[in-house]
């Protein structure tokens, strides 16, 4: 499985602005490209600090008069790197307590922004989407269950899984596997097991599954068919 990066999910050629940029100016660049926050970056290309909306509006109420980006921004920078998973950068948005994190190639010039709604977008994946990985990617390349041992529901980003795989065993693995998968908000473990790999008796109850009287000769999760009286 593939999971999304930072470097999937950012925007590209971000605006940024000078140190000696104007608050007027950074006011108008947040109006009218809709966002919360631009980078300053040096004459290098690289961050050194973040103006956002709150940025402005404590400048505004001190009634300090005309000031520069390099005077009211949050310095030094939160950056993130292209290839940290969606959860690294959103583990650091609210451990820095940031709406959106510039992002930088190794020499540290900035090479986009990722924010808050871009990493939301990941929950907006189609179910289609979603319900082909998890066949494709989790059950039939990762574990090597056959297409039609399970069926993969998928409803608002909800999976319900239902059917049998070989060992019980596997049936956590699969689930753990499927909440992994970008998009995912929720999974339905409906699976059974043919086989109690788990238990201290595995041979006999292996053997005992097959004449339980249970649906389909099979035994659900975490749930044996008792033996026969």
């Amino acid at each position: 499985m593939r999971h999304r990066r930072v470097a999937d999910l950012m925007t590209p050629n971000a605006v940024t602005v000078q140190r000696g940029t104007l608050f007027r100016e950074i006011a108008r660049l947040l109006d009218e490209y809709d966002i919360t926050a631009v980078p300053v970056v040096d004459d290098d290309g690289r961050p050194v600090g973040v103006v956002s909306e709150a940025d402005l509006l404590r400048r505004q109420l001190s009634k300090a008069g005309a000031a520069t980006a390099e005077a009211i921004m949050t310095s030094p920078a939160v950056v993130a790197r292209p290839g940290w998973s969606v959860v690294e950068a959103a583990r650091t948005m609210e451990q820095r307590k940031v709406k959106r994190l510039p992002v930088v190639d190794d020499s540290g010039r900035l090479i986009g922004v990722i924010s808050r709604s871009d990493l939301v977008q990941l929950f907006l994946r189609r179910d289609r989407a979603i319900q082909e990985e998890i066949l494709e990617e989790v059950l039939t390349r990762t574990l090597g269950v056959a297409p039609s041992a399970v069926t993969v529901a998928v409803t608002d980003g909800t999976v319900t899984l239902i059917g049998a795989l070989e060992r019980r065993s596997l049936v956590p693995i699969a689930v753990r596997l499927c909440e992994s998968v970008d998009g995912v908000i929720e999974v339905i473990d409906r699976l059974t097991f043919e086989r109690d790999d788990l238990s201290l008796d595995d041979a006999s109850r292996g053997d005992a599954v097959q004449d339980r009287g249970a649906p389909d000769g099979i035994a659900r999760s975490g749930q044996p068919a008792p033996e026969p009286g």
